[in-house]
């Protein structure tokens, strides 16, 4: 398969994120959401991440230009009917997935592979909403996508073996780094990554240290780039807490138990980063 045209669905962290390496990488690219401000707002990120890239002479103005001029913002999925490749990055509600990838599966032409960046739903029961479940397959990014190198594939119980040769060249060609795992809750990265997560909330919970003295002992002790009460803040606490009880109820393992400190953040709406304010304030 020859990927040309790729749609994103989440104009959101992931999504603009997703939508930017394709770009970068040659890719015609469609960032779709569901109102114009949010689109308009993905695009000024990516903007405001190649600004960041120009001033490391990584890239010319005149690139950034051009990049820019391959990322065309939409609000409907009509333009899925011209991809080779779609990619969703919503949030963590399959009956939101299950929606997209029907809505997809009746547009998209039937050479188009349907990838899921999401982070812990069973890939296998997004292609069960799809009349062409050995296209689908999950393409898990990480956050930051610009920065970050690994992208988690994810093969369904009936993805087609060439699907997979294809989105593994398709992120090779972004720059990323693919890796295979089985289609299990949580995968691989988040089911180890969330425990820890989770634990260190925990932690926070139970008085055992503070915050900033949790995360700095993580950071100098185990050589971590950020402590992990400041990554769940950066992926959003809202995500944490889903992915978690996707692996609750996945497993039926207590040790998957979400920490009643992160429920409590959820419900004030103290998400993290994106709303200002999570574990820690931000300005």
């Amino acid at each position: 398969m020859n990927i040309k045209t790729i749609m994103v669905i989440g104009a959101g962290q992931m999504g603009n994120g997703i939508a930017q390496v394709a770009a970068q990488a040659g890719y015609t690219v469609y960032m779709n959401d569901i109102a114009q401000e949010i689109v308009d707002k993905g695009v000024e990120t990516i903007s405001g991440s190649l600004d960041r890239l120009v001033k490391k002479e990584k890239i010319t103005a005149a690139d950034k230009e051009s990049i820019l001029g391959r990322i065309t913002p939409v609000t409907t999925y009509d333009e899925a009917a011209n991809c080779d490749l779609a990619v969703e990055a919503v949030v963590e509600k399959m009956e939101i997935k299950a929606k997209i990838f029907g809505e997809l599966d009746r547009i998209a032409p039937p050479h188009a592979i349907l990838a899921s960046n999401t982070s812990s739903l069973p890939i296998t029961g997004i292609a069960a909403c799809t009349k062409r479940p050995e296209k689908v397959i999950g393409m898990h990014f990480m956050n930051p996508v610009p920065v970050m190198k690994l992208v988690e594939v994810i093969n369904g119980l009936a993805t087609d073996p060439d699907v997979t040769k294809t989105v593994r060249e398709a992120a090779e060609s972004m720059g990323k780094v693919p890796v295979e795992c089985r289609d299990v809750p949580g995968f691989v990265s988040n089911r180890v990554l969330m425990v820890m997560l989770n634990e260190a909330l925990w932690e926070l919970y139970e008085g055992v240290a503070t915050a900033e003295g949790i995360d700095q002992i993580m950071k100098l002790g185990m050589n971590h780039p950020m402590g992990p009460l400041a990554l769940a803040d950066l992926i959003g606490l809202d995500t944490v807490l889903s992915i978690l009880e996707v692996l609750q109820d996945g497993y039926g393992d207590p040790k998957y138990r979400p920490c009643p400190l992160l429920k409590s953040y959820v419900s004030a709406g103290w998400l993290g980063r994106k709303t200002g304010r999570g574990i820690y304030l931000y300005s």
